[in-house]
């Protein structure tokens, strides 16, 4: 199982990115599904998460500006920023509470990450 993250970048500021998350291997179900973020000497923070039955939360310094939903493409979201400020500048981390099997196994991954990518917002 894994977390395939895409579309971080550099972009000035005002502008907009679109990030996406896909989720794939030996999946049952991805319960919740989001982004976090983190900046040095900092802990990650909340940017947008996703439930299965369509719960969102925000970060509240998002708020407005940030949208999350999840996509055509089974398992993954998609993380549309717009009116992008220096401070959004950070690493992306995609990250799922999910279910998988392997063999007669079923775990459950209450916070499963993938590798970050990295947001840069220019002034």
């Amino acid at each position: 199982v894994q977390l395939q993250a895409s579309g971080g970048g550099l972009v000035e500021v005002g502008g907009s990115l679109r990030l996406s998350c896909a989720a794939s291997g030996n999946i049952l179900n991805v319960v919740e599904m989001g982004w976090y973020r983190q900046t040095p000497g900092k802990d990650r923070e909340l940017v947008a998460s996703i439930t299965d039955d369509g719960l969102i939360n925000y970060g509240e310094s998002v708020k407005g500006r940030f949208s999350i939903a999840r996509t055509d493409v089974k398992n993954a979201v998609a993380l549309e920023m717009n009116g992008l400020r220096p401070e959004d500048t950070a690493v992306y981390y995609c990250n799922a509470d999910l279910v998988s099997w392997a063999g007669h196994v079923i775990t459950r991954s209450k916070d499963f990450w993938g590798q970050g990518t990295l947001v840069t917002v220019s002034s």
